[in-house]
């Protein structure tokens, strides 16, 4: 038994699957980031093997489904806590069961991970229309989102195709990332808070915008049918102070 530690990519946490099964099985496994130290067990590094986390890579598709592959990944990018020791334990399972493993419902390590799926999948959808985009001198519009879940690559190919004209940029502040677009071509890459105070300040059309924008999400309100408590939850607060017409 030994705790692993990894580099974060799904590539050194496949790596750490395929370590678990044919070397040594893990205990534990922590991204270099997240890992506190223990007084109690040597953390051993687990260094990203391509050929090792393809052959897991492909065992989950073909042992289990190319569905659970998908549900693995979205989970491999949640929020969720102890989210490496999860993921083990339902390819342990799935393993076993094979593409059955998706009916056993009532499983604990099933039902967590189904879970953190559903959570993803519905910031996905909640970010492709709560995301506010402003325009920059020099034509370049940005937008600022706070997720929960790292969910810049699931939602990067919406935006591309639909703004394949407009160069963009979709800051993830809290994970100091961004998808950077131009001509419906799209790659994720760090964004320090100095590249952001580097970006063209606001154009005067897009300080008119918001104001009419602000103006007309006011007009439209009407007051006797206003509920904040179904508002909270289609819009929960911690995203409002991305939203245009919430400033």
């Amino acid at each position: 038994m030994a705790s692993y530690i990894y580099d974060a990519s799904f590539e050194g946490f496949l790596t750490c699957v395929y370590t678990s099964y044919y070397q040594e099985k893990a205990t534990a496994i922590s991204s270099k980031e997240e890992y506190q130290g223990s007084l109690i067990d040597e953390p051993i590094e687990i260094a990203t093997d391509q050929g090792k986390a393809i052959r897991v890579y492909k065992a989950i598709e073909k042992k289990i489904s190319v569905i659970d592959l998908r549900r693995i990944y979205r989970v491999f990018n949640s929020s969720l806590p102890g989210k490496e020791m999860a993921i083990l334990s339902y390819v342990e399972l799935g393993f076993k069961l094979g593409d059955k493993i998706s009916l056993y419902h009532t499983e604990p390590i099933v039902k967590k991970i189904e879970n953190a799926q559903y959570k993803v999948g519905r910031e996905i959808e909640r970010m492709l229309g709560l995301t506010r985009f402003s325009g920059l001198n020099g034509g370049i519009l940005y937008a600022k989102i706070e997720p929960e879940h790292d969910i810049l690559e699931f939602i990067a190919g919406h935006f591309s195709d639909r703004l394949k004209n407009d160069p963009f940029i979709i800051h993830d502040a809290g994970r100091g990332k961004a998808i950077i677009s131009q001509g419906g071509n799209w790659y994720i890459s760090s964004f320090t808070d100095e590249d952001y105070q580097e970006m063209p300040s606001i154009s005067k059309d897009e300080n008119d915008i918001r104001k009419l924008w602000k103006k007309y999400f006011e007009t439209i309100a009407i007051k006797e049918r206003l509920n904040p408590k179904c508002q909270k939850n289609l819009m929960p607060v911690r995203y409002w102070k991305n939203l245009t017409e919430m400033l």
